[in-house]
């Protein structure tokens, strides 16, 4: 049993840094324009919607995104009003990752990475660079969601597992919790979701029990966008805590819409995992695009109940 959690500590580990490094490769494609974009294009809540969602594809990372903008707010540079729209479109933007992860190019994750260290190492160009670290990402993200399903099984044979999973089974509440914790502890939603797609895979988990850890890692995210707020100005923490309460809203209101969920996604692919990344695009779309045109009422509110 400890043999087989250290090594899936160790895809995690693999799993995150090939989060890190497909980030590190497209944020030096873009250089510092990031920043530059974020300020030009979030005039208006649309505008911050659609740049916010742009922006989160490319650094395939809500919390990267979060990060920069309670950052941005903290300075000055961005109004509370403005980020809004941005938290919005993140939410979005967040899922392209857990989309490529359901890609099954497990085969090609050697030739990948070798072709990215050979790009990294050998070809002195930042564009080479880029490319490269990407390709070492990729590869990296790949080699783990494999080793997710390949564990998935023996992992479960042992009793603890094996209850833990059936009682996540007969309890969405429980599988949002689960999501909740593991997304807090891995700092990242997209790895939480991946686990969570190697026991769908190996047939371990009901779809609804898989939707309703999405649901629970959609809010433990937020806990880095509130760490990233400690110390920093009012509207800074007000940006972090919209960010927490329109996850909690969106989640209320799927609670209820799980098992629909569910059957329609069974329409939408043949496999599991892949219904699950489906769910999850479709999820933060409504949640998103519903709460767009509250942005004032939204602001009002937050504002209020968080008021000095």
């Amino acid at each position: 049993m400890l043999s087989l959690l250290i090594l899936f500590s160790v895809y995690i580990s693999i799993f995150l840094l090939g989060m890190f490094m497909l980030k590190a490769g497209l944020y030096a494609l873009s250089g510092h324009r990031l920043k530059k974009w974020l300020l030009h294009f979030t005039k208006t809540p649309f505008q911050g919607f659609l740049t916010g969602t742009a922006l989160t594809a490319l650094l395939q990372s809500s919390s990267a995104m979060m990060i920069i903008t309670v950052g941005l707010v903290t300075t000055g540079y961005l109004t509370f009003r403005q980020s809004i729209g941005i938290i919005l479109g993140s939410n979005i933007g967040s899922t392209i990752t857990t989309e490529i992860i359901t890609l099954d190019l497990g085969a090609s994750a050697i030739p990948m990475l070798l072709t990215g260290a050979f790009f990294v190492f050998f070809l002195r160009h930042r564009i080479s660079y880029s490319i490269g670290m990407i390709l070492i990402g990729l590869a990296c993200l790949f080699f783990a969601m494999k080793g997710f399903g390949d564990l998935a099984k023996p992992l479960a044979s042992y009793p603890v597992v094996y209850e833990w999973l059936k009682k996540t089974d007969r309890s969405n509440l429980l599988g949002i919790a689960v999501g909740m914790l593991l997304a807090s502890i891995i700092q990242s939603s997209a790895a939480t979701i991946g686990i969570t797609m190697g026991f769908l895979h190996e047939h371990l988990l009901t779809l609804p029990a898989g939707i309703a850890i999405l649901l629970g890692a959609n809010i433990g995210t937020c806990v880095t966008a509130l760490l990233a707020s400690i110390g920093t100005s009012q509207e800074a923490k007000l940006t972090a805590y919209t960010h927490l309460w329109l996850n909690i809203a969106g989640v209320g209101i799927f609670f209820f819409l799980i098992h629909p969920l569910a059957s329609f996604a069974g329409s939408l692919a043949a496999k599991p995992d892949v219904q699950l990344a489906h769910v999850s695009v479709l999820f933060n779309v409504l949640c998103s695009v519903a709460a767009l045109p509250f942005t004032r009422f939204i602001e009002a509110w937050i504002t209020f109940i968080h008021k000095k």
